[in-house]
């Protein structure tokens, strides 16, 4: 099964060992030290990138390693460094110390880094314990260990609009007629266990960036159902389009489903409750389901968009009030 977090252990390379080592040179009897240093060891390295959009591979190693710094070799010469691992995770990638719990690193934007493991220190050849007391040592350093951590990678998606609402209400239906994206749609609770992400066309040079996020039950925000899973990603997202089914087949009334959803995120995070969030009325394919809308609109006070992806009815009107609340602006006529 998919998960949006892993947990790897990285070990970065170990420092070459110094050289003791003399200058051995014909008329030249007693060369002084030449023991070149060793090379560090190779650090491990997180990359942010749009080049993945999951955890998956990642979790499948659960090891990464960095080489061993070369050791010093004599005249001189420095060893070589040890060959660094980069691991590229999506962005939105959270880095958290396993052993402690502390975060690392929030990798929230592409072609951020972080050296989650630096490589050990290459030693000291003899060549630099010389002095004038001390002109023949015989003395080196070995090269000290790499870092070995164990993290905890944990993925917070990143969208524009992210579609919440009660499982069924009709999200994956929306994103799947918005977008190229191809979410399981089906006739049961938590068809949606992962997050899915589309890009919709709004306009002849405009888009957004929509997420299908997990569906939500009473509970959430204490970790029902799929609780707080759901809920991280939420905090991504700059607009929220509430997704309310009115149709005949609706398991509960639509103020019913209104109350749990803004009641969870209230719960949740404050800071979230406040965000724009748009009230869409989905399934909107008779005259009945219409005025449930119309009822849910004088329930909430506020406007509802109605709408029905299987038709097409409404969801362009609803794109371009989307990008409205994300952009502040109107989008180029279609």
């Amino acid at each position: 099964m998919f998960r949006d977090e892993c947990e790897i252990e990285v070990v970065a390379g170990k420092g070459g060992d110094g050289l003791v080592s003399f200058r051995r040179e014909k008329f030249v009897p007693r060369g002084g030290p030449d023991g070149g240093d060793g090379g560090d060891g190779g650090d491990v390295t997180l990359l942010a990138t749009d080049r993945t959009t999951s955890l998956l591979a990642i979790g499948r190693r659960r090891r990464y390693a960095g080489t061993d710094g070369r050791p010093g070799g004599p005249s001189n010469k420095a060893g070589g460094r040890g060959e660094d691992v980069v691991i590229e995770v999506p962005v939105g990638t959270q880095v958290f110390d396993r052993e402690r719990g502390n975060l690392l690193k929030d990798l929230a934007r592409c072609d951020e880094r972080l050296v989650i493991a630096a490589g050990g220190r290459g030693g000291r050849g003899n060549a630099r314990f010389a002095n004038a007391v001390r002109q023949a040592p015989r003395r080196a350093e070995t090269g000290r260990p790499g870092e070995r951590r164990l993290v905890r990678l944990e993925l917070k998606l990143i969208a524009e609009v992210g579609l919440v609402g009660l499982p069924n209400a009709g999200k994956s239906t929306l994103l799947a007629a918005i977008s190229e994206a191809r979410p399981k749609i089906a006739d049961y609770a938590f068809t949606t266990l992962v997050p899915h992400v589309g890009i919709a066309a709004v306009g002849p040079f405009e888009s957004l960036v929509v997420a299908d996020l997990p569906g939500l039950i009473e509970g959430a925000a204490q970790g029902a159902g799929l609780g707080h899973r759901f809920l991280k990603h939420v905090e991504r997202c700059k607009v929220l389009l509430h997704l309310i089914d009115v149709s005949a087949s609706a398991t509960m009334s639509a103020g019913e489903a209104l109350r749990i959803i803004e009641a969870e995120i209230e719960r949740y995070s404050s800071d979230i409750a406040q965000r724009p969030r748009l009230l869409v009325a989905t399934k909107c394919e008779d005259e009945a389901a219409l005025e449930r809308a119309r009822g849910l609109e004088r329930l909430a006070l506020r406007p509802v968009i109605c709408i029905s992806a299987a038709t097409g009815r409404g969801v362009r009107e609803l794109l371009r009030e989307a990008y409205r609340s994300v952009h502040g602006r109107e989008p180029a006529p279609a």
